[in-house]
């Protein structure tokens, strides 16, 4: 009989923020397959006794390709056993979990969803920079800056450059330079507040409060910590630093890179 997979949530990195259902399937689990974005903190929350399989992807160098991930969950599954698949944030936000899951669904495997934090609530509230604000932003768009190999950024700028929108970026540290060209190009004004979060809600994180145009130079010299979020609009002008009651409290380890807003 063939076993079960879990797609599985990590949240942003504090293990205080990790769901109940995905603890007690990560107790409860035969094998963990893990990604590299999964904190450490929360990976000492598996058994020691649980066989973990690290499959995590750096850019440009892969220990296992995508079409191998989703062989290995097939095997696993028909070996019988209880698969926990834990990925960093959340499976269907920039997660390929739907791109997993129908590969189990074609083998007959059954597989089901647990929800995780998303990188960018995590930041919010850590930093204290809503998402939006009446009189701000009416609304949030959430965009990947990962650019497929030797193409170009497939974004509708024209869509993207408004500046009633907060636009947060994931996965764009390295194309951060011509996303910030683009969008200016595209009607937003380089004075526009922006700033990068690298690993958010942990110890480590790490705050750049800039502009949408001196922002690129900025990354590019302090080189943070990936992953690296970008919030680029006029939320970023609430950001108040350590004056921020709920951001201190939210996680005391965090440390503000640079303050030019």
């Amino acid at each position: 009989m063939a076993g079960h997979v879990h797609l599985i949530g990590s949240g942003p990195g504090d293990p205080e923020l990790l769901t109940l259902r995905a603890l007690r399937l990560l107790q409860e689990a035969d094998v963990v397959v893990y990604d590299r974005l999964v904190s450490d903190e929360i990976m000492a929350l598996i058994p020691a006794t649980t066989r973990q399989i690290d499959v995590g992807k750096m850019p440009k160098r892969h220990k296992l390709p995508q079409d191998g991930i989703n062989q290995l969950l097939v095997d696993l599954a028909l070996q019988g056993l209880n698969v926990a698949r834990l990925k960093g944030g959340d499976p269907l936000i920039f997660g390929r979990g739907s791109e997993e899951a129908e590969v189990l669904r074609a083998a007959g495997i059954g597989c089901s969803y647990v929800p995780g934090i998303t990188a960018a609530q995590g930041m919010a509230s850590s930093t204290g920079v809503p998402l939006t604000h009446r009189g701000l932003a009416t609304g949030v768009r959430y965009v990947t800056g990962h650019r497929a190999r030797d193409r170009s950024l497939d974004l509708d700028w024209a869509s993207l450059a408004s500046e009633q929108t907060t636009l947060v970026v994931y996965m764009g540290a390295a194309n951060i330079a011509e996303i910030s060209d683009r969008l200016i190009a595209a009607g937003l004004p380089g004075d526009l507040p922006a700033m990068a979060v690298a690993a958010a809600t942990t110890p480590r994180e790490a705050r750049i409060v800039s502009t949408l145009a001196a922002l690129p130079a900025e990354i590019a010299e302090a080189a943070p910590e990936a992953p690296v979020l970008f919030v680029i609009g006029h939320v970023v002008s609430l950001y108040r630093g350590a004056e921020d009651g709920l951001a201190a409290a939210a996680h005391a380890g965090a440390m503000q890179v640079a303050a030019n807003a």
